[in-house]
């Protein structure tokens, strides 16, 4: 089976295209920037999604007989400076992606990796969200996400092409950067090297995520690509619902080092969901996908992930993150 990966040097396309090669497919993966260094798929090309003509090249090179189309701008942050770009990759490559399969007439199953900020606000009574909620996002990403989940939809509608629509919520994982749970874990180990003193900076300490580990999500992509059902849209996400502050009390329990939460302003977002949790019975009933790692595991994969980065050279953990790269 070839099977395309969109944002395959993102940190979601890196463990999909390994549990993709251990499915025994023949894997290609495309994005803008060159692959992390445990990116596991057989061929990996330097493309945009915003390039319509080079994605119908790819797509009528390889032939791909399942899609995972990660590739996006993937931070709210970013999106409020810059909107316009945000809207051109999310919304603009999911129609250079669906246009270039009508083109050349070619019907492969699309797994389309939509987000749980589409929901925006929500109320703690209607938690976890269903799928069948309103759609009222809090910033240009997930209004992108709503116009990439929506044009899913009707390419299904309207041309056949089947798609299946995932919602994602927080997921995370060794080699993560940049979400909550990679910059907690990331200051704790510049703590215990002396990097940084003994205050871990946070933000809201009571904002509250389902999170999922990466290598138990991309088992519920693959899954949703065997049994889902075109058309379909799907939350898939984790069980229990943290706190920042419960995150980093996990953290504190492994960490070598002691220190002191110090709240800083610049880390606090205006608009925040203070709660984010997805009802995840549809896919499971339709898949029997199940989350499998527990938060304090996945958090004790990412201090290791993070002690062996930042190791300083001539040390023994350097020499065994420098032996871990292919």
């Amino acid at each position: 089976m070839n099977v395309l990966i969109t944002g395959a040097g993102g940190f979601i396309g890196g463990v999909l295209a390994k549990h993709c090669v251990g499915a025994g497919c023949s894997v290609l993966g495309i994005d803008i920037v060159e692959p992390a260094n445990d990116y596991a798929g057989q061929e990996f090309e330097l493309r945009d999604v915003r390039d319509s003509v080079e994605m119908e090249k790819t797509l009528a090179r390889f032939r791909p007989d399942r899609i995972f189309h990660l590739a996006a701008q993937s931070f709210p942050t970013v999106s409020l400076v810059r909107p316009l770009e945000t809207m051109d990759v999310n919304i603009g490559g999911t129609v250079n992606l669906f246009e270039g399969l009508r083109a050349l007439n070619m019907f492969p199953t699309v797994v389309v990796a939509c987000s749980s900020a589409e929901y925006g606000y929500v109320a703690s009574e209607d938690m976890p969200v269903k799928e069948s909620h309103g759609l009222a996002p809090l910033h240009p990403y997930g209004v992108s996400k709503v116009g990439q989940d929506l044009l899913a939809a009707q390419y299904f509608v309207n041309y056949g092409i089947p798609a299946i629509r995932i919602r994602i919520f927080n997921t995370t994982g060794p080699g993560k950067t940049g979400d909550v749970c990679a910059d907690l874990t990331k200051r704790a180990v510049e703590i215990e090297t002396g990097v940084r003193g003994p205050f871990l900076p946070a933000g809201n300490l009571s904002t509250r995520r389902a999170i999922v580990d990466a290598r138990d999500l991309v088992r519920g992509l693959w899954l949703a690509a065997q049994h889902g059902t075109p058309g379909e849209v799907y939350n898939l996400g984790g069980d229990a619902i943290y706190s920042v502050q419960e995150i980093i009390d996990n953290i504190r329990s492994e960490a070598r080092a002691a220190f002191e939460i110090r709240q800083d302003p610049a880390l606090m977002r205006r608009s925040d969901e203070p709660v984010i949790a997805g009802d995840t019975t549809r896919i499971r009933k339709c898949t029997g996908w199940k989350p499998e790692l527990p938060l304090k595991e996945t958090l004790h994969d990412m201090l290791g992930w993070w002690r062996r980065k930042l190791a300083p050279a001539g040390t023994d953990a350097a020499a065994a993150a420098k032996a871990l790269k292919p």
